[in-house]
């Protein structure tokens, strides 16, 4: 048998990464039997009531975890939440948990950890009772950090939809928007125009009336004509722009925008690039912004799909207040 050198595993090298935010979410289920279910829920378990001592068993594990996967890194783990919910319909508990950091690698494996933990002491605590048990269901639902940004299981994305559809948002209930799609390939044919029609459907979804949904060149005349007509044509109180704010000789959204509108808001840019940066340090080379038009508030994103996501998310918590405040409100009163 002819000897071999070195191992056949390894660890791997994140030293040349960069330190980001990193987030997981991840879920399972235990199926019980209906005396099971029964004692869980009224806590009358001979060992004590199951749920709180699994969610401490998840926390526990989570942050453990790179004691039990041999080439898991370890990291510094920031916060651990573990929730257990009954779910009467299925006879089954359900366990979530979420894990954060800031590291050069993700928490994925945490966050998995840690739902088996929490599902495998519900077990332990039920079997004397019922041995009847089935655990399943176990997936990461959502990942966020490092150059994949933001992750979302896709049957996990499906249910999100649905309960948006429930409940509907109100971010931008009774808001007017246009949005504008600023890119060439686009215009030309040659590249589909994802960013705007997601930002459409999501600011739809958040309550906004769309007057109008353009696609321009990278050109400044074509810029200031479509931005201007949703300000004096279609009265657009939100005016979201998507594409142009890089580095490269075309990208010349900021500086068709800056030629017109009345006001800056630095803060705005601000936020998207420290809240891009948790995902990729390149964040900080996007010109993104925003200004007003009179009372009409121009917001300027990137043009991938990913960066669009996560910078209209980052904002929309700040939007209803500052509607509130052009539109004559106080700052210390939103009603």
């Amino acid at each position: 048998m002819e000897a071999t050198s070195g191992s056949h595993f390894r660890m791997i090298d994140v030293s040349p990464k960069a330190i980001t935010h990193r987030r997981a979410l991840a879920e399972g289920r235990i199926y019980l039997s209906p005396l099971v279910f029964e004692k869980i829920s009224q806590k009358t378990l001979p060992k004590g009531d199951a749920l709180v001592l699994a969610e401490v068993a998840g926390i526990m594990a989570a942050k453990n975890t790179a004691l039990l996967l041999p080439l898991c890194h370890p990291l510094p783990i920031e916060a651990v939440q573990v929730k257990c919910e009954l779910e009467p319909e299925s006879q089954a508990v359900r366990v979530r948990c979420e894990v954060t950091t800031s590291a050069k690698t993700g928490v994925e494996m945490e966050a998995l950890v840690g739902v088996q933990a929490a599902l495998l002491c519900i077990y332990d605590l039920s079997k004397g009772t019922d041995p009847v048990l089935q655990i399943g269901d176990v997936a990461l639902l959502e990942k966020e950090g490092g150059k994949s940004g933001f992750w979302q299981h896709p049957q996990h994305a499906k249910r999100v939809m649905k309960e948006r559809e429930k409940k509907p948002e109100t971010q931008l209930n009774n808001i007017r928007a246009t949005i504008v799609t600023i890119s060439d390939s686009c215009y030309e044919g040659s590249a589909d125009d994802t960013s705007g029609t997601w930002l459409t459907e999501r600011c739809e979804a958040a309550g906004a009336m769309i007057s109008k949904q353009y696609l321009v060149p990278d050109e400044v005349d074509s810029i200031r004509q479509v931005v201007m007509e949703s300000v004096e044509t279609h009265r657009a109180d939100l005016i979201v722009t998507t594409g142009g704010t890089g580095l490269s000789p075309r990208d010349i959204t900021p500086e068709a925008l800056k030629g017109i509108w009345d006001r800056e808001v630095p803060g705005f840019g601000e936020l998207l690039r420290s809240s891009g940066a948790r995902h990729t340090p390149l964040a900080f080379l996007s010109r993104s912004g925003a200004g007003m038009i009179g009372s009409s508030l121009v917001i300027m994103l990137p043009g991938s799909l990913k960066a669009v996501k996560e910078g209209l998310e980052a904002l929309l918590p700040l939007l209803p207040h500052a509607f509130h405040v052009t539109r004559g409100g106080r700052h210390d009163n939103q009603s």
